[in-house]
């Protein structure tokens, strides 16, 4: 690091304060707008991804946060730069993962003149972001940064965005490196404790809801410690369905689209909901359907990092406003009472695994043979992504996920997420087996990040759930207007022969019987790999038929 009296112009002021921060990878798409933060990077120590659209560059950001619990880092040009990364911004703030987005400004005397891609990015931002600023004075570089990091871990994590215009960046600063940001979390009273084992003891058929950011794998471990030892039925919000080995007699199934019939009858049936890091929205709720609003009939114990959100939609019995780790490693370490509800945790357990037997759909190769091959053949710590479309329902009712972070997938449903998501994940795990879902149409809206994997040795298995498609579109088209189809058909490419365009392996797939040799020639290629899966267009979800 330069030492802090020297001279640096603001580029490098800027990276160092990264370095400071612990930053050791970022994602970018280069630009004009902040050249000198490019040529800080020069010698930094810093891995530079260079993706190929600021969509995937944002979205492998937030993956690499939502991974490995620090900010991940993008840098963007202005303008239509800052809008393409505007998607993957969306998904750290639906997904409360920690994230910075450095984005290039015009220079400061050109503002208001709707100068060369000028764009105000406080308005653009704000309602997509913790907290949108821009840096007019070269010498406050380190205190933004800083607090942008602050921000971003705490309490509720998520996305900020700082503007940089290039003239600040250019100029000379004597400015000293700050110190590095310190995450803060909301630590539980033993009042509240006391009065969540009081509201819980009392309970004849609860049921627990967990999700949210700010978890790590010890936080899962206390959980799991704290559902044996209560003997309570856990239920994964909409896409966090790693937040507990799903083998464990305690998890009785994930709440979100799609969500089995038997779990949500039990959630409404349920005389106690404690929701842990859980925001309850749309997707977890079936559309706020699962709970009463605003007075739910159940009694909601509610507990998440940010007093804003508790009572937003639900009115709980119980409210506290502390980091999900601090309450679940509370909980573990208190004694349990007798409860009087172990036939009803029996009960929830036994209908999730009747829910993961297959059910046959059309086509010689079925979505449902794929996902239990992955449950045989991944070892537990392998990752799977996938982004958004009805190809999900299969992995996301079948796959059995047996560890932390092994779940990458948005809960914003913003399709195209899962093959960034997979290039971000295999460079932070390279030793990690890591396999991106996809649609033909999801795989298509970030396509070319497959070339970023090609380029930087992340060697990814991609499944192309192929159709000829928008599976979930047309789903909801023959629901609403049969035979009437219109917008949702594809043409697409030989997926395979586009992987070996690039040099890595690809092979086409079109009935079961193939499937596990060409996954095992794909994971033994030592390079990206995509497997087009030829499915039958009729199998529009695990339960629904075209």
């Amino acid at each position: 690091m330069a030492d802090a009296v020297t001279p640096r112009h603001g580029g490098q002021l800027l990276v160092d304060q990264l370095v400071t921060e612990g930053v050791d990878r970022a994602f970018c798409i280069p630009g004009e707008s902040y050249l000198a933060a490019l040529d800080g990077m020069v010698g930094a120590g810093i891995d530079l991804v260079v993706c190929r659209q600021e969509g995937g560059a944002a979205m492998m950001a937030e993956a690499h946060g939502k991974l490995t619990g620090r900010p991940g880092v993008a840098f963007v040009t202005r303008g239509p730069g800052a809008t393409n990364a505007s998607a993957g911004v969306h998904v750290a703030f639906q997904d409360s993962t920690p994230m910075v987005l450095f984005v290039g400004q015009v220079a400061r005397d050109q503002r208001d003149r709707e100068a060369f891609q000028e764009v105000d990015y406080r308005q653009m931002f704000g309602p997509l972001a913790k907290w949108v600023a821009e840096i007019e004075l070269t010498d406050r570089i380190p205190e933004y940064v800083s607090h942008a990091f602050h921000v971003a871990g705490s309490g509720r994590p998520g996305p900020v965005v700082l503007a940089l215009p290039e003239d600040m960046l250019s100029a000379v600063s004597n400015a000293a490196t700050a110190p590095a940001s310190v995450d803060v979390r909301s630590e539980v009273s033993e009042a509240s404790v006391d009065a969540l084992v009081e509201a819980l003891s009392a309970a004849e058929r609860p049921i627990a809801i967990v999700g949210g950011g700010g978890w790590s794998a010890e936080t899962t471990e206390a959980l799991s410690r704290f559902a044996a030892a209560w003997d309570l039925p856990i239920a994964a919000s909409f896409r966090c369905q790693d937040y507990m080995d799903n083998r464990l007699p305690h998890y009785v199934g994930d709440a979100g689209v799609g969500v089995n019939p038997k779990l949500a009858e039990r959630i409404r049936e349920a005389d106690t909901i404690l929701a842990i890091g859980a925001r309850l929205g749309e997707m977890t709720t079936s559309g706020y359907t699962l709970l009463t609003v605003p007075e739910p009939k159940q009694r909601l114990l509610h507990v998440y990092p940010d007093s804003a959100e508790l009572g937003r939609v639900y009115r709980p019995t119980l409210a506290i406003a502390a980091s999900s780790s601090s309450v679940i490693e509370a909980l573990a370490a208190r004694p349990a009472p007798s409860v009087p509800w172990g036939a009803w945790r029996e009960d929830a357990r036994a209908a999730y695994e009747a829910w993961q037997t297959p059910q046959a759909t059309p086509g010689a190769l079925q979505m449902e043979h794929v996902i239990a091959h992955l449950n045989e053949v991944l070892p537990d710590d392998a990752i799977l992504t996938n982004g958004a479309g009805n190809y999900s329902a299969w992995l996301h009712r079948y796959y059995r996920y047996r560890s932390y972070r092994t779940q990458l997938a948005p809960t914003s449903g913003s399709m195209g997420y899962g093959l960034p998501a997979a290039v971000a994940a295999k460079l932070a795990a390279p030793e990690r087996d890591v396999v991106c879902l996809a649609g033909d149409g999801c795989f298509q809206m970030t396509c070319q990040e497959f070339g970023t994997a090609c380029e930087f040795g992340a060697n990814i298995i991609v499944l192309i759930s192929n159709n000829g498609m928008y599976g979930t579109i047309r789903m909801h088209q023959e629901r609403e207007y049969p035979g009437r189809v219109s917008g949702t058909k594809m043409r697409n490419p030989d997926f395979a022969a586009w992987a070996r365009s690039y040099g890595a392996f690809g092979e086409t797939v079109t009935d079961n019987a193939s499937f596990a040799d060409a996954l095992a020639r794909a994971r033994a290629s030592n390079t990206p790999a995509i497997l087009d899966l030829k499915v039958d267009p009729k199998a529009l979800s695990p339960r629904l038929t075209l």
